[in-house]
C-alpha cells in the first residue's frame, strides 16, 4: 500500500461523485474536475481520538481526499488495544536478521534451563509449546508454555527483552504513532499529532478547522467539544444562527455491535446537549452494597474507587487519567475480588467502570467510520445532503440501520442564542464571575472570561492569572468596550446531577438601560 493515492486510478469514484450534478446534492454544490483538490488544499479536519474509531476515521478521512488533518488525543498505547487499533503494531518491519538470532538464543536458552530442571520426559511436550510462535511481518510473539510459574524470575526476563525489541508501539502516544503510519500509506496527507487533553488548547486551536469529526470514548469529552464548537455560533438579530460561525461536528460512536453517526451543525441540528437523553446514565451503585456485600467485579472496582481510595489518601483527588492512580485502584479491587470470591477484575474493566468507557468492536468501528468520513465529505463539498441527523447501526442480529431525524431545542444552553445576563453598567467582572455561581441556569465555578478573543480573567495557569488578576476590579461595561450588548464565553466547573464536570458556556450580556437608549437611537435614526 505503500504510496496508495499516486495511483490516478485510485480517485476514480470520489472525482465521479465530486464532478457530478445530482437530484440529491446541495444547494450550494458545484461539481468540479478539481473539487477533490481543492478540497485537500483548503479545508482543515480536525480528528478528536484515536483510539478504535479513530485509527479508523484517520485512514477513512486520508482516502476520501483530506490532506490536512489534525488528530489530538491524550492516551498511550496499550497491548489490549492491539486487536482492533490497526494502525498499532508489535513490530513495525521486516524482521531484522540480528534481532531474529538473539530471539532464538535466548529462547535456547530458557529451553535448557527448564529442560535441566524439569528432565527429559517433559523435553518433547516443552519443544512443542516454547516453539509456538505467531510470526508475519507486523506482529512477532513467543507463546510461553504452563511450566513457568517453576522459573518466574527468568520468564519475567524473557519478556523484558523480547518486549524491548518487538513491542514497538506499546507505551507511544496514540496520535503520533497513527500519524505517522497513515502518512507513510497514503502519499499527500499531512496528519498533525497533539499529544494532550482537549482541554489543553485554547479556543483559536479549534477554531482554525473547517469541521470536527469525534471519535471518542467518553460522553464528558463529547460533551466538551461539542460546547466549544457551539461557542463560536453567533446569532443575528432575530436569533438566525449565521452561517459563516456554524462549525460542523461529525460525532460516531461504538458499543460493542452497536454505533451511532450523527451530524451536528450548531443552530441549525441538535448538539450533542439537546439529546443527552439519549445516552442511559451512569450505573451507581449503593455505598452499602460495595462496603459489605459486594457481587460483581464492579462492585469491588467501585470499591476501591469510592470508599478506598478515600481511606488511604486522605485529601488527594482521585485523577482516572493517571496511571499509577489506576493501577493502584486494579490492584484493591483485585484484593477486594479474592477475598469475596468473585472473579472477572481486570485493567481494562478497571478503566471501563472508573471512566464509563464504551467497549469498542472492529468491525463496528469500520462500518461507523465509513458513514461519519461520508457525512464530512458531503458537508465540505455539497456534493450531497447531508444526514438528517442520526443514524443508528445494530449488528448483533443480523444488520439494522435506520436514521432519525431528531428536533433541536431551541433552549439549548449550549447551542441556543446564548443566556441572558442583564448587567449594570457599574458590575465589575469580579462580581459577574459571582453571579454565574449563583445563577440557576449556569452553576458555574472557578469561570474563565473571554471576549472577541482577549481574555477578560483566566484562572490557570498562575501566570495568567496574575496578568487578568487586575481587570476583576474594572466594570464589564468599559470591558466590553461599552457596547451595549454583545456575546463572551466563559469556560469553569459546571455541577449536574451532583457530578462536576469542565464546560464552555456562551452568554449573552445586556447592559441595563444602555441597550434601550440604543435601540431609541436606532429607532430615531431609521424615521
Amino acid at each position: 500500500m505503500e504510496g496508495l493515492s499516486s495511483d490516478p486510478r485510485r480517485w476514480r469514484d470520489v472525482d465521479k461523485l465530486l464532478s457530478r450534478p445530482g437530484n440529491i446534492v446541495g444547494q450550494d454544490f458545484e461539481p468540479s474536475p478539481t473539487l477533490r483538490e481543492d478540497i485537500g488544499d483548503v479545508v482543515r479536519v480536525l480528528v478528536v481520538g484515536a483510539g478504535g474509531l479513530g485509527c479508523e476515521l484517520l485512514k477513512d478521512l486520508a482516502l476520501s481526499g483530506f490532506k490536512n488533518i489534525d488528530v489530538i488525543d491524550m492516551d498511550t498505547i496499550e497491548v489490549s488495544n492491539l486487536n482492533r487499533q490497526f494502525l498499532f503494531r508489535f513490530y513495525f518491519g521486516i524482521l531484522d536478521s540480528e534481532i531474529e538470532k538473539m530471539e532464538l538464543l535466548v529462547l535456547r536458552e530458557y529451553q535448557n534451563s527448564l529442560f535441566a530442571w524439569l528432565g527429559t520426559d517433559k523435553k518433547r511436550d516443552l519443544i512443542v509449546l516454547s516453539a509456538s510462535m505467531l510470526r508475519d511481518e507486523h506482529r512477532f510473539c513467543i507463546v510461553l508454555p504452563p511450566y513457568q510459574h517453576i522459573h518466574q524470575h527468568f520468564t519475567i526476563y524473557i519478556y523484558l527483552l523480547i518486549s524491548g525489541v518487538r513491542i514497538h508501539d506499546v507505551g507511544k502516544s496514540k496520535a503520533e504513532v497513527a500519524a505517522e503510519r497513515v502518512m507513510k500509506r497514503i502519499n499527500g496527507v499531512n496528519i498533525t499529532p497533539h499529544f494532550c487533553r482537549i482541554e489543553d488548547k485554547d479556543l483559536s486551536f479549534y477554531n482554525d478547522f473547517n469541521i470536527i469529526v469525534l471519535g471518542l470514548d467518553s460522553i464528558e469529552a463529547r460533551s466538551y467539544i461539542n460546547s466549544i464548537a457551539c461557542g463560536f455560533l453567533e446569532y443575528d438579530e432575530d436569533d438566525r444562527p449565521l452561517l459563516e460561525t456554524i462549525k460542523p461536528i461529525v460525532d460516531g460512536g461504538t458499543e460493542g455491535f452497536k454505533g451511532h453517526a450523527r451530524v451536528i451543525l450548531p443552530g441549525r441540528t441538535p448538539c450533542f446537549e439537546c439529546n443527552i437523553w439519549l445516552f442511559p446514565p451512569q450505573v451507581k451503585f449503593p455505598l452499602c452494597t460495595l462496603a459489605e456485600t459486594p457481587r460483581t467485579a464492579a462492585h469491588c472496582i467501585e470499591y476501591a474507587h469510592l470508599i478506598k481510595w478515600g481511606e488511604v489518601h486522605h485529601g488527594k483527588s482521585f485523577d482516572a487519567d493517571d496511571p499509577e492512580h489506576m493501577q493502584w485502584v486494579y490492584l484493591e479491587a483485585l484484593k477486594r475480588a479474592e477475598l469475596f470470591g468473585i472473579t472477572g477484575v481486570t485493567f481494562s474493566l478497571t478503566q471501563g467502570v472508573v471512566k464509563n468507557i464504551i467497549p469498542a468492536i472492529a468491525s463496528t468501528n469500520a462500518i461507523v467510520s465509513a458513514a461519519c468520513a461520508l457525512e464530512a465529505l458531503k458537508i465540505v463539498s455539497g456534493c450531497s445532503k447531508t444526514l438528517s441527523n442520526y443514524l443508528t447501526y445494530n449488528g448483533l442480529d443480523g444488520t439494522h440501520i435506520k436514521v432519525t431525524d431528531f428536533v433541536r431545542d431551541i433552549d439549548c444552553l449550549v447551542c441556543g442564542p446564548g443566556t441572558l445576563l442583564e448587567l449594570d453598567t457599574s458590575t465589575t467582572l469580579s462580581q459577574f464571575i459571582g453571579l454565574l455561581g449563583e445563577h440557576p441556569k449556569l452553576l458555574v465555578s472557578k469561570a474563565s472570561v473571554t471576549y472577541r478573543g482577549k481574555n477578560l480573567y483566566m484562572q490557570s495557569p498562575p501566570i495568567l492569572e496574575e496578568m487578568t488578576r487586575s481587570n476583576l476590579q474594572i466594570p464589564m461595561f468599559h470591558l466590553m468596550d461599552k457596547v451595549p450588548k454583545d456575546t463572551l464565553h466563559i469556560s469553569g466547573i459546571s455541577e449536574k446531577n451532583d457530578k462536576k464536570a469542565s464546560c464552555l458556556r456562551k452568554l449573552r450580556v445586556v447592559f441595563k438601560g444602555v441597550a434601550d437608549e440604543a435601540l431609541k437611537m436606532d429607532t430615531t435614526e431609521s424615521s
